[in-house]
């Protein structure tokens, strides 16, 4: 072979690698705020492995705001021709039940891998994170379960076993509010916090599907205050398998689980929003939560709570307005209720920011049931 022909296939071999890569038709999905890889797997009509490995994802729960990833062999969402401006269509979520196979043992449950289950969908059923499956059994590969095999999910109940006609009742649960009656369908996506959650940012940060997160980190200058910097929180959506049965009523108002939000020893502040399109009306927005906010524990870990008048407080976020901070009362169940009028159809920013200015032994917050109607 001749030195010229040899340097033109040189010259030639990246045009025949990048023609592969058309070929494929890969696209890009740029991760949305509660977005998960199951609900972006389903939009495409791809496999989670396939787009975990086109992107050498180490942890199929972790998908990043903002993070493009590659979406192998397809043009685009399944039945999207040509996207048009718009409301956002929900997506189609799965519910995971526990199957009549699992058995209850001491600390968790045993469950049978049956054909379809991933250590992904097995962690979504019990509500409990991979990470402790994977070490609770301790698996070299987590992308292999073999089917038949037995896996112990520590924590975990049988609540929801299938075939029941409805949830086993909690002891002691409440009914909804009565201050703000149902009058027509939940227009928050995934309001009651019963779906699925993702990481944003940190592993520390689980967000419940549908919702958008933001934490204050700067210096805390609120006078009355402490701690110098606020610190950003920890956030997880828990369930009643991860709560003591006398707190159940207490921190989860309606369904199995609720979002946790906490830290200890210092000040914080946060905001939990979800931008919803709405055509004009008149609509109310209920937002309920407990304030876990801890002066001392005792011995036998019995919380005291921090009675000051300013431990806790919240505000209403509306666009770029809503309500000034209000104070909460720790230890006990609290609710805002807030109703306004749209007069041009359009996207609208709703939610709440809380705040805590002291430091004190935990400044938390359990939020659940929060809802938004229609009333006129």
């Amino acid at each position: 072979m001749t030195t010229k022909r040899l340097i033109s296939l040189l010259l030639l071999l990246p045009l025949l690698v990048l023609g592969v890569g058309v070929a494929r038709a890969d696209t890009i999905h740029v991760v949305q705020p509660g977005d998960t890889l199951y609900e972006i797997a389903q939009l495409y009509g791809v496999s989670m492995e396939e787009i975990a490995a086109a992107n050498n994802l180490p942890n199929i729960r972790a998908v990043m705001l903002g993070f493009p990833l590659v979406i192998p062999g397809v043009d685009g969402p399944l039945g999207a021709p040509t996207p048009t401006p718009g409301p956002a269509t929900p997506r189609p979520t799965r519910t995971y039940t526990v199957p009549a196979s699992a058995v209850a043992t001491d600390g968790g449950v045993i469950h049978t891998v049956a054909p379809g289950d991933t250590l992904f969908s097995i962690s979504m059923t019990y509500n409990i994170l991979m990470s402790a499956i994977v070490e609770a059994n301790d698996l070299a590969n987590p992308r292999v379960v073999a089917i038949g095999s037995k896996v112990f999910v520590p924590g975990a109940s049988l609540a929801g076993r299938a075939g029941s006609a409805t949830p086993t009742p909690r002891p002691g649960a409440a009914a909804p509010p009565s201050a703000a009656p149902v009058s027509g369908a939940n227009l928050f996506k995934n309001g009651d916090f019963e779906g699925d959650w993702y990481f944003y940012l940190y592993n520390e940060l689980q967000v419940p599907t549908g919702w958008q997160l933001a934490t204050d980190e700067g210096p805390n200058t609120l006078d009355p205050g402490s701690g110098g910097l606020f610190n950003r929180p920890e956030v997880r959506v828990v369930g009643t398998n991860q709560l003591p049965p006398n707190e159940w009523d207490w921190f989860v108002i309606d369904g199995t689980k609720a979002v946790k939000v906490f830290k200890g020893g210092a000040p914080t502040a946060f905001s939990m929003f979800q931008d919803v399109y709405l055509q004009p009306g008149r609509y109310r927005m209920t937002l309920n939560f407990f304030p876990d906010i801890v002066a001392d524990y005792n011995q036998g870990g019995e919380r005291s709570w921090n009675t000051h008048p300013l431990a806790g407080e919240v505000s209403i976020i509306h666009n770029n307005g809503g309500t000034n901070w209000s104070a909460v009362t720790a230890g006990q169940k609290n609710s805002r209720v807030y109703e306004f009028t749209v007069s041009q159809a359009g996207a609208h920013r709703l939610g709440a920011a809380f705040r805590n200015r002291f430091e004190t032994a935990n400044n938390g917050w359990f939020l659940d049931n929060w809802r938004l109607e229609r009333i006129g």
